[in-house]
C-alpha cells in the first residue's frame, strides 16, 4: 500500500463496482445492512448529509482520514486508518438528490476486505431522517480470512460507530 497518488492509479479489488446503488448483493459476498432513524426535520437531514459528505462521519466513528479531496466526490481516493490498520478506498458514486444524499466507496489494494460500502441519508414527507448502510464484502487478506467471526464483529462495531456518529451529526452534537 502506497501514497494516495499510487492508490489513485490502482484498480478496485472487485469487479462489481456500483452495484450497491441498487442494493444488489453479488454472490459470494457477505452483506451488511443497517437502516436506522437518526433524526427528524430538514435541519437534521442537512447536518447529517453535510457531515457524511465531508468525512465527519468517519472521524466521528474514530477513523483518521487522508483523502484526495476534503469533500466526497466521484473518484476521490481515501485512506482510513484505525490504529495500525490501513483501509484504502475509492468513491465509486455519489448521490445528490433533494431528499437523498450519500456515496459508496470500493476497496483498493491493501484493504483487508474486497467489496463496496454505501452510506445514504434520506428524509421523507413526514420529516423522518434515516441513515442506511449497504455493504458487501469478502476477505482479501490472510488476516481477514483468518479472523473469521472476529472480522465480522469488527465490521459490526465499525457500522455501529458510523450510526452513532450520524446521530450526533443529525442532532448537532458532533464534536469536530
Amino acid at each position: 500500500m502506497g501514497s494516495l497518488a499510487e492508490l489513485a492509479a490502482a484498480g478496485l479489488t472487485y469487479p462489481e463496482a456500483g452495484v450497491s446503488r441498487d442494493r444488489q448483493s453479488p454472490s459470494g459476498y457477505r452483506v451488511v445492512r443497517r437502516d436506522v432513524i437518526i433524526g427528524r426535520g430538514r435541519p437534521a437531514f442537512e447536518r447529517a448529509a453535510d457531515g457524511l459528505l465531508s468525512w465527519q462521519m468517519h472521524r466521528g466513528a474514530g477513523f483518521r482520514i487522508t483523502a484526495s479531496a476534503s469533500e466526497v466526490a466521484d473518484g476521490v481516493t481515501v485512506l482510513l486508518r484505525a490504529g495500525w490498520l490501513a483501509i484504502p478506498c475509492r468513491v465509486v458514486y455519489t448521490l445528490d438528490e433533494t431528499s437523498r444524499r450519500g456515496f459508496a466507496y470500493g476497496t483498493l489494494p491493501g484493504h483487508p476486505e474486497r467489496g463496496e460500502e454505501a452510506f445514504v441519508v434520506e428524509t421523507n414527507d413526514t420529516g423522518e431522517v434515516r441513515f442506511r448502510i449497504w455493504a458487501f464484502s469478502r476477505p482479501a487478506s490472510l488476516l481477514a480470512r483468518a479472523g473469521g467471526p472476529l472480522t465480522r464483529l469488527v465490521q459490526q462495531y465499525a457500522t455501529s460507530r458510523y450510526v452513532a456518529a450520524m446521530r450526533d451529526l443529525a442532532d448537532g452534537t458532533a464534536v469536530e
